[in-house]
């Protein structure tokens, strides 16, 4: 299985940016997909989940009403449309797999079963 994220880089607060995670080797529609994000020293956070097909969507208070999380089964790919970015938000954004619901997900990175290696965002004040 490999999850390979894309859509990092450099953006000033305020702007947006729109993450993409392509999935392989996998049945892309019997997984639960998810982001996290993680900064040195720190554990990995949840970010947004997404049940199998769309219909269930989760997001902590953080990013709640300026992320967006969606999904193509078609393509087997997960993405994060990012806006009304802040410093704050600057980590290294995973994306997950996880057989469970989108709301298992949510209950942290323990468990997880597939996880791409990271895409950085850097958001500059």
């Amino acid at each position: 299985v490999t999850l390979v994220e894309s859509g990092g880089g450099l953006v000033q607060a305020g702007g947006s940016l729109r993450l993409s995670c392509a999935a392989s080797g996998l049945t892309f529609s019997s997984y639960a997909m998810g982001w996290f994000r993680q900064t040195p020293g720190k554990e990995r956070e949840f970010v947004a989940a997404i049940n199998w097909n769309g219909g269930a969507t989760y997001y902590p208070r953080s990013v709640k009403d300026r992320f967006t999380i969606s999904r193509n089964n078609t393509k087997s790919t997960v993405y994060l449309q990012m806006n009304s970015l802040r410093p704050e938000d600057s980590a290294v954004y995973y994306c997950a797999a996880d057989q469970g619901t989108g709301g298992s997900i949510t209950r942290g990175p323990r468990g997880i079963d597939y996880w791409g290696k990271g895409t950085l965002v850097t958001v500059s004040s």
